[in-house]
């Protein structure tokens, strides 16, 4: 049974989360830290680098409960690798800041943008986070020795940032699906075992659900680089540490979607749809080249009109298909 004091940890963090959100808001608008709505009409200014607020949150949750490792649990043994998460997330956090900033500045391509990670992914391969044999679809338990945290945890963790970075743009979407993937790992590990990998989950997600009281449609901030870096990385840090990848793997499926689709127009296209005058939105190139471009093509064939929180909703729908079969991997 989860022990009643652990639970201030998640509240925390949505206390701390709600409460900095509501006071970015307008200080991001003050300062000019503004970004077009682009699937309303009048692209109205909203307020951008929400990361900034998630981040204060989960650091809030989760040092409480490292504290409560500390002098109260006798969790002592964890604590490493939860100093090592809390680092790959302010890198990343770090990292993603840049990227908002000065990204578009510098001109940064696509390409280009995945070798800014790297560095977060050093404190879980200093610490040898996770466990070197990993279940795997097709080729079952593989041992990895060494291999794993030299080529295996970067891999999870740049390819988890970059990619949960790609499927975005929508109005609750990324808040959305980082709330679906990580209450799952989290009740997934929870259940396995590992429930102190399980709070790294549960206090991102309370986070998650105080940041989308503002996100959601119509939005009042958006996440930001910052933000989507940062879950990724939770997710990967999360997998490694509850040696789930299995799971990680199955409900990126939308993110692999995401990565392939762009490839034939060389990364060139957006994911923002076209905007019709009563705020219905249109498939905006000839061709798919994102997962939300085909929610918008599928929903306008069943409904006539398709509208942003269709494509939200509908992509957060996918995603719980998703984690629920990686969920009945494990049962």
């Amino acid at each position: 049974m989860l022990n009643p004091v652990l639970l201030f940890a998640p509240i925390l963090a949505f206390v701390v989360t709600f409460f900095m959100t509501k006071r970015w808001i307008p200080v991001a608008k003050r300062i000019g830290l503004v970004g077009r709505d682009m699937n309303k009409p009048d692209k109205p200014p909203v307020a951008e680098m929400g990361g900034i607020a998630l981040v204060s949150g989960i650091l809030a949750g989760l040092l409480y409960y490292i504290g409560l490792n500390t002098f109260y649990l006798g969790q002592n043994v964890f604590n490493l690798y939860l100093l090592a998460t809390l680092t790959t997330v302010l890198i990343i956090t770090f990292i993603g800041l840049i990227d908002d900033m000065l990204g578009w500045k510098i001109g940064l391509s696509q390409w280009q943008k995945p070798l800014l990670t790297i560095p977060a992914a050093l404190p879980m391969m200093v610490v040898n986070a996770g466990h070197s044999a990993i279940s795997l679809p097709i080729f079952g338990t593989v041992n990895l020795g060494i291999l794993y945290p030299l080529i295996f945890i970067p891999i999870g963790v740049i390819g988890a940032s970059n990619g949960f970075n790609m499927l975005a743009g929508y109005n609750g979407l990324e808040a959305g699906m980082g709330i679906v993937i990580l209450l799952a790992m989290s009740l997934l590990t929870y259940f396995t075992g590992a429930s102190w990998v399980a709070m790294i989950g549960f206090v991102t997600v309370a986070a998650l659900v105080a940041f989308m009281y503002f996100n959601w449609y119509p939005t009042k901030i958006f996440p930001g680089n910052a933000f989507t870096y940062m879950i990724g990385a939770i997710i990967a840090c999360m997998a490694i540490l509850g040696n789930v990848e299995k799971f990680a793997i199955v409900a990126f499926v939308p993110y692999y979607i995401d990565f392939i689709l762009p490839i034939r127009s060389r990364f060139k296209t957006e994911a923002f749809a076209k905007v019709n005058d009563d705020g219905s939105l249109e498939s905006p190139y000839p061709k798919i080249y994102d997962v939300t471009h085909l929610m918008i093509v599928i929903i306008k064939k069943v409904k006539g009109k398709v509208y942003e929180r269709d494509v939200t909703l509908s992509v957060i729908f996918f995603e719980v298909i998703l984690v629920l079969i990686g969920l009945a991997l494990y049962l």
